[in-house]
């Protein structure tokens, strides 16, 4: 059995948002960096975000994080916070802008070039005398304010994560900060969390504690998703998918599986990581299915349906209510790239954790089948 571990200190709730004036004198930050994007910011999210600290002459902002984080922007954000004397960083934004301030973090403690610190790394560098760190999520999806690691798109080209499932001091969840996500991300983020919940239970790690939050988080968020695609401001909902978000992060201890190893695979050419889980998500777990079938049972009584259900048609049936694409081609890909796709997914750590180990030819026909 896995460790068991649930560390983060979490302030849930609405209205939450004002804890941040308590944590940053409680991890005695008096000059926070503070990371988002323009989106987040021009959205007056990042100033409904930071209300409580009141008017803050001189403020530290970095507002530049990509779609996908890259080593690049991690280096970037790093020199903004030496260069400015900081002594935290407040991360405020999407699953990007929560993983580039883990990622600084991690750089701010002891420089070194960043793939030292990746989990693919054969010998990964410890994480050593990094800054305090506060997330703030707006969106609910990647559940990375309490997820282990921060996953940045390499020099070298691969999407990976750098492990640091300690180096948040407090996660700041308010639902208030995602009722101005547009419908189309407030769909493709929800089913990010769907695929975290369902592959984290399908895993074949055993964490039965991990496999109850997993079923709790797949029932709120399946429960939820469309209303608060459809009605932003319906706070209930809000709230269902922030908690189910941050449940699949929880889970993420028991690993993944080829969803996963895929989406990663592809999103290190700059596809959105939410909208690739949504689309590979019935096609894997047809795949898999021969191999889970408790577990299929299982999430159909979560779902209140019948034992034999057809998740997978389930999920895609989902997919096309909410707008989201149907297949990989809608994104502009091509089955050309699927051989060097393959040979990624199979590197990638969460191929691991897949229900059954996956063959470069078993990976090429599951592409196939999504395009």
């Amino acid at each position: 059995m896995a460790i068991l571990s649930f560390n983060t200190k979490v302030h849930f709730g609405h209205g939450e948002r004002a804890q941040l004036v308590h944590e940053l004198r409680l991890n005695r930050i008096v000059r926070p960096l503070f990371v988002t994007d323009t989106g987040v910011k021009s959205a007056g999210v990042f100033a409904q975000a930071i209300e409580s600290l009141g008017a803050i002459p001189g403020a530290v902002v970095f507002d530049q994080t990509p779609p996908n984080p890259t080593e690049d922007a991690v280096e970037a954000c790093a020199a903004t916070y030496h260069a400015n004397q900081c002594d935290g960083i407040v991360g405020i934004g999407g699953g990007a802008s929560l993983d580039l301030a883990k990622a600084v973090a991690v750089l701010c403690g002891q420089a070194a070039p960043l793939w030292e610190y990746c989990n693919r790394h054969p010998q990964p560098r410890p994480i050593t005398n990094a800054p305090p760190v506060i997330l703030m999520p707006t969106t609910s999806g990647t559940g990375s304010e309490v997820g282990r690691s921060a996953v940045i798109i390499f020099r070298n080209g691969i999407k990976a994560g750098i492990g640091c499932p300690s180096v948040v001091n407090a996660a700041i969840c308010d639902p208030d900060l995602t009722t101005q996500l547009p419908p189309l991300m407030t769909a493709a983020s929800g089913m990010d969390a769907i695929a975290h919940c369902v592959e984290t239970f399908c895993s074949p790690t055993i964490n039965p504690p991990c496999d109850a939050i997993a079923m709790d988080g797949l029932k709120r968020l399946f429960m939820n998703i469309e209303r608060a695609t459809t009605e932003g401001s319906d706070s209930h909902a809000r709230w269902s998918m922030m908690m189910g978000a941050l449940e699949g992060g929880i889970c993420f201890q028991k690993g993944l599986g080829a969803v996963h190893s895929v989406s990663h695979a592809l999103g290190a050419l700059g596809h959105h990581h939410g909208t690739l889980n949504a689309i590979m998500l019935p096609y894997v777990l047809r795949m898999n299915a021969p191999y889970i079938s408790d577990k299929m049972t299982t999430m159909a009584s979560v779902l209140r349906m019948p034992a034999d259900a057809d998740l997978p048609t389930v999920f895609a049936r989902l997919n096309q209510r909410l707008g989201l694409p149907e297949g990989l081609s809608e994104l502009g890909i091509d089955a050309s790239i699927f051989p060097v796709i393959a040979q990624a997914a199979l590197a990638d750590n969460a191929h691991k954790t897949n229900p059954y180990p996956l063959s470069e030819s078993d990976y090429i026909k599951l592409l196939q089948a999504a395009l």
